[in-house]
C-alpha cells in the first residue's frame, strides 16, 4: 500500500471525527472551530487526491472550499459576536 494511500485513510478518519464533533458538539464555538478543521482536511484530502489521481482541478475544488468556508467563519463569529452582518 502506497504512503498516499495511507495518508488519505487518516485524513478520511480524521474527517469522520470532525463530523462528530460537529453534530455533537456541546457548544456553537466547538462546532465552529470542528467545521474550520474540516474544511482544513477537505483540502488535505483534495491535495492527496489530486496527486494520487494526478488531475489538477481536484485542487480548484480544495481552493474554492477553503475560500468558502474562511467566508462562512467570518459570518458565523459576527453573528455569534451579536452583531449585524453589514457592520
Amino acid at each position: 500500500m502506497d504512503l498516499l494511500h495511507i495518508l488519505l485513510y487518516i485524513q478520511i478518519a480524521l474527517s469522520a471525527s470532525c463530523l462528530y464533533r460537529i453534530i455533537r458538539g456541546p457548544s456553537i464555538a466547538d462546532r465552529m472551530v470542528a467545521i474550520d478543521i474540516f474544511g482544513v482536511l477537505v483540502v488535505g484530502i483534495c491535495g492527496i487526491l489530486s496527486i494520487t489521481l494526478e488531475r489538477g482541478f481536484i485542487l480548484d475544488i480544495g481552493i474554492a472550499w477553503i475560500i468558502l468556508s474562511f467566508i462562512g467563519t467570518l459570518t458565523l463569529a459576527k453573528y455569534l459576536s451579536g452583531k449585524k452582518l453589514n457592520e
